[in-house]
């Protein structure tokens, strides 16, 4: 079949904003589940958002962590791409979260949803401040609350987008904060172009580039392509819809590939036995950006059968949620700095990454908790918010107990990461179903 002919399957599709779910069930008994999803969402504002709006990688139990200095950001301690610190990720983090901050304010409309959603924006907006690099996004910010680690990625880059289009899109900013937020993504949008699709470092990094959008891959396709649509999508300027039109159709790899194919295709893994949602979910997340945006039925189509894809690729990591013993916590090691008796200057990106790896088989032995949340509660909870984003109501109906299942399996304040925070966004994609039939 042509990818770009309709399925004859008639798809039916999740609205935006619709809540239909409630929070007692059918006998007026309070819903455990979603009194779990409350208490997560309590942990993510108590320990892992830090004073500049950043969402943080791991804590102790009571919120204490080290903030890398700035010293120690130039300097790439313990590596250049902050892996392993608990500032790592907050671009991704929080460009992530913002789909839950979004949608938990349009449920309760209150204004402490709303002013929680705009520090999301915030940190968001700080790490692309932080350069005089035209398009660099940081990871976080080290203790002067400025200096970032010098390499960035894809992976950061593209839940930026994502993020600060939720937000924007939220009807929380006023019109003169819109405008701001779409200037800096249409500055990063236009610096990116200009590199040819390529991540900027920032100085002292040790490659002036890391991450690329344009290969004729997963990790490139749906991402550059979301760029693209949702700039037009902001701006209304032709020459994005224009790059996007184009790209749209452009083939490579061997074997060749549209992007759009690439899409349709959907989420996979390099190694099914190593299964990797959390940063799958970078490309299902724009995807399902591209599907709500796109005007084209075909074109639509394609990105819904891409949607139903992932969601079956991700679908099998909700049972690895059994696997976690909530009461038997192993040792958590929160020191990274002993991790720099492995370090060295980096001169590339492959050395960075290599200082990397060899640092996080020694972190694996002196924190063996970090396994067991990494494997059995971050797969698990990425892939329950990856089968949500699905706009077929079949296929995340017919998962709806295996992903409550994993929502209500967690005591979140026994956790020392921060990556169960998808199952708020999961929890509330998933009450915008119809309700369950009560069981006889």
């Amino acid at each position: 079949m042509s990818i770009f002919r309709l399925s004859s399957l008639v798809i039916p599709l999740l609205g935006a904003g619709v809540f239909l779910g409630a929070k007692v069930h059918a006998d007026g008994a309070a819903d455990p589940v979603a009194a779990n999803v409350e208490k997560a969402h309590a942990e993510v504002w108590r320990r892992f958002m830090d004073p500049y709006h950043l969402l943080l990688d791991s804590t102790e139990l009571d919120g204490k962590y080290d903030r890398p200095t700035p010293e120690e950001c130039r300097e790439g301690k313990p590596n250049a791409l902050a892996w392993w610190t608990p500032i790592e990720n907050g671009a991704m983090f929080n460009g992530s979260y913002m789909e839950a901050a979004c949608l938990r304010w349009q449920q309760s409309k209150t204004e402490e949803d709303r002013v929680k959603a705009r520090k999301v924006s915030q940190g968001l907006m700080l790490l692309a401040s932080v350069s005089k690099v035209p398009g660099f996004i940081g990871r976080g910010v080290a203790s002067d609350g400025k200096t970032p680690y010098p390499m960035g990625s894809n992976d950061q880059t593209s839940p930026w987008f994502y993020g600060l289009w939720r937000y924007a899109d939220s009807g929380i900013p006023e019109a003169a904060e819109r405008q701001q937020i779409i200037g800096k993504m249409e500055e990063v949008a236009t610096a990116l172009e200009a590199t040819g699709w390529l991540m900027p470092c920032n100085p002292p990094a040790p490659s002036p580039f890391r991450g690329d959008y344009s290969p004729f891959t997963w990790e490139g396709a749906p991402r550059l392509l979301f760029l693209c649509k949702v700039m037009h999508h902001l701006t209304g300027k032709a020459k994005w819809d224009a790059l996007y039109q184009k790209l749209l159709r452009e083939s490579g790899g061997n074997p060749a590939w549209t992007r759009l194919q690439l899409c349709e295709a959907g989420m996979h893994f390099d190694n099914e036995k190593h299964r990797q949602s959390w940063t799958g979910a970078s490309g299902v997340t724009v995807l399902r950006g591209l599907w709500e945006l796109e005007q084209d039925p075909e074109v639509k189509a394609a990105y819904a059968r891409g949607l139903a894809a992932s969601a079956a690729v991700a679908a099998p990591g909700l049972e690895m949620h059994a696997k976690f013993k909530v009461d038997a916590p192993q040792k958590f090691h929160h020191d990274w700095r002993v991790l720099n008796q492995w370090w060295r200057p980096q001169h590339s990106e492959q050395e960075a990454v290599d200082v990397a790896i060899l640092q996080v088989k020694e972190l694996g032995k002196l924190s063996p908790q970090r396994y067991q949340e990494h494997s059995f509660v971050r797969e698990p909870c990425y892939a329950a918010w990856v089968v949500t984003l699905c706009p077929d109501t079949a296929v995340v109906t017919a998962h709806r107990d295996a992903i409550r299942a994993v929502l209500g399996h967690y005591k979140y304040d026994r956790l020392y990461y921060s990556q169960f925070f998808p199952v708020e966004a999961a929890w509330y994609r998933l009450r915008q179903l119809p309700a369950a039939e009560p069981k006889s």
